[in-house]
C-alpha cells in the first residue's frame, strides 16, 4: 500500500525528502481560509502544487490509494502563507555590514533599479522568518525619491528566478515630507511646514510628466531605462507605491493620482490615513499601514493609535494590509503574525487580522488569483500551527508547504539552541 498515514512530527523531522510527493492530503485541521471564512475539520488536497480539494473531513469521500501522502493534523490550525510586504528581507543580511545591504543604489530617481535580481534565496534570515509562517515577501528597494521596482518573492527556491512570483510589481516613490521637526527623543523640535515642499512636489510632477510623455510615444530615438521602467505605471499593469504618512501628503497623493490617471496607486505608511478614510475609500487607494508596534508621531495622538490604526481603516472602508518597515525589518519580518495579533487585540476580528497579512496584501500586489488564501485553484502555499498563529505564546508551526512542496523548518537559531541545550543539560 503506497499511501502512508503520517503524523506532523514525522513530516518535519527531515528537512529534505527523497522524493517530493505530488498528491498531498491534509485532514482534520481547523482552516483559516484567509478571506474571512473558517472551516472546522477541514480537508485540503494539493495536487502538483495546486489546491484541488477544500472540504470537510467528516463528509468528503476520497480514495486513500490515490494520494501519495495523507497527514492527520489532529485539530491543528491551517493558514495561508503569511505575507511580508514592503520589506528588505532577502536583499539584506546584516544591517551593520554594508556589504550585505543590497537595497539602495546611488541616485535620486531610480525606477529602473530592480530588487528582484538582488534577492538572496540563501539568506539565513529567511529560514528564521519561515518558522513563523511568513512564506511570501515583497522585496523593496530604499532611498532617493524613487527607490526602484519591488518584486514579490517566495521564501524558498534555488535562485531568484525560481523564487519570483511577480517581477517588478511596482515602483516606490518616497513622497517629500510636508512637515519637518518632531522626533522620538526627550525634547523633540516642534513640527513646522516644510518650506521646500512645493518645490519638491514640482520636481516629482516634472519627472512624471516626462515619464508619461515617453510612455505615450510609439517609437523612441533613444531608449532610456528610467522611462522604460515607468511605462507600465500608466497602462495599468504596474503599481505605484507612495511612501507617505502625513495628512497633507496623503491628500496631495490623492490629487496626484487623479491628475496622472494612475490605475493602481498604493500608500505605504499612512499614519494619518484614519483622518481621511472617506477620501481614500472613494479614491480606491489601499494602504500598507505603518508598523503597528510603533510610537505615536504627535503629542496629541492616542498612545495606542498605531495599534488601532488597522481597526480604524477597517471601520472607514479602506482596504489595508500590515507591513513592518523600520529598524531591523528583515529579521523582524518573523513578527508579522504578532503585528496582526496586536491589531486583533485593538479592534479587528481574528479572521480580519489574518486577512490583513494574507489575502489583502496579495490583492494589493496583484497576486491574489494564485496566492493569499486556501481555496481551490490556488497555490498550495500554506502552513500548519498547533495553536493560534497570531499569538506568540501559541504559534508553533509544524508544517510548511510552498507551491505544494514541503519546506524545512530548521534554521541556524534552532541549531544553536539544540547545540547548547545538549551542552548544558549534560552538566546537570
Amino acid at each position: 500500500m503506497k499511501n502512508v498515514l503520517l503524523l506532523i512530527a514525522l513530516v518535519v523531522a527531515s528537512g529534505v525528502k527523497a522524493q517530493e510527493p505530488k498528491k498531498i492530503l491534509l485532514q482534520n485541521g481547523f482552516l483559516h481560509v484567509g478571506n474571512g471564512d473558517t472551516l472546522q475539520s477541514a480537508l485540503v488536497g494539493i495536487e502538483d502544487g495546486t489546491i484541488t480539494i477544500v472540504g470537510n473531513s467528516m463528509t468528503y469521500r476520497y480514495n486513500p490509494e490515490e494520494w501519495d501522502t495523507i497527514i492527520d493534523l489532529n485539530g491543528g490550525h491551517i493558514y495561508p502563507g503569511f505575507v511580508a510586504p514592503n520589506t528588505t528581507l532577502g536583499i539584506t543580511e546584516i544591517d551593520a555590514v554594508k556589504a550585505t545591504r543590497d537595497y539602495r543604489e546611488i541616485g535620486y530617481y531610480n525606477p529602473h533599479v530592480r530588487a528582484q535580481i538582488a534577492f538572496n534565496v540563501e539568506s539565513k534570515v529567511i529560514t528564521t522568518v519561515r518558522t513563523n509562517g511568513v512564506l511570501i515577501s515583497q522585496a523593496t528597494p530604499r532611498g532617493g525619491r524613487i527607490s526602484g521596482s519591488s518584486a514579490v518573492m517566495k521564501l524558498d527556491g534555488w535562485n531568484w528566478e525560481d523564487a519570483t512570483i511577480k517581477a517588478d510589481d511596482g515602483i516606490h516613490v518616497n513622497w517629500p515630507a510636508s512637515l519637518t521637526g518632531g522626533g522620538w527623543w526627550a525634547e523633540p523640535a516642534p513640527k513646522k511646514a516644510n518650506e521646500k515642499y512645493p518645490e519638491q512636489l514640482a520636481e516629482i510632477r516634472a519627472f512624471f510628466d516626462k515619464a508619461k510623455a515617453y510612455a505615450q510615444e510609439d517609437e523612441h530615438e533613444e531608449i532610456d531605462g528610467r522611462w522604460e521602467a515607468m511605462k507600465d505605471c500608466f497602462n495599468g499593469t504596474k503599481r505605484v507605491y507612495f511612501h507617505a504618512d502625513e495628512i497633507q501628503q496623503l491628500q496631495d497623493i490623492i490629487d496626484f493620482v487623479k491628475a496622472y490617471d494612475i490605475e493602481f496607486p498604493v500608500i505605504v505608511g499612512g499614519y494619518d490615513a484614519h483622518l481621511i478614510t472617506r477620501k481614500l475609500a472613494d479614491a480606491n487607494i489601499p494602504v500598507m499601514i505603518v508598523r503597528p508596534h510603533s510610537l505615536p508621531e504627535n503629542e496629541e495622538d492616542d498612545v495606542d493609535l498605531p495599534y488601532k490604526l488597522a481597526a480604524l481603516l477597517q471601520e472607514g472602508g479602506v482596504k489595508f494590509c500590515i507591513q513592518n518597515q523600520g529598524d531591523m525589518e528583515a529579521m523582524n519580518a518573523r513578527n508579522i503574525p504578532f503585528l496582526a495579533g496586536t491589531a486583533q487585540a485593538y479592534g479587528l476580528e481574528r479572521e480580519e487580522a489574518i486577512q490583513a497579512i494574507s489575502l489583502t496584501p496579495c490583492e494589493i500586489m496583484g497576486i491574489d488569483k494564485r496566492y493569499g488564501s486556501v481555496e481551490k485553484g490556488k497555490s498550495g502555499t500554506l502552513f500548519v500551527s498547533t495553536g493560534d498563529a497570531l499569538d506568540m505564546r501559541t504559534n508553533n508551526v509544524t508544517l510548511v508547504l510552498i507551491d505544494g512542496k514541503f519546506v524545512s523548518l530548521n534554521n541556524s537559531q534552532k541549531e544553536l539552541y539544540e547545540k547548547y541545550k545538549k551542552k548544558y543539560e549534560a552538566k546537570k
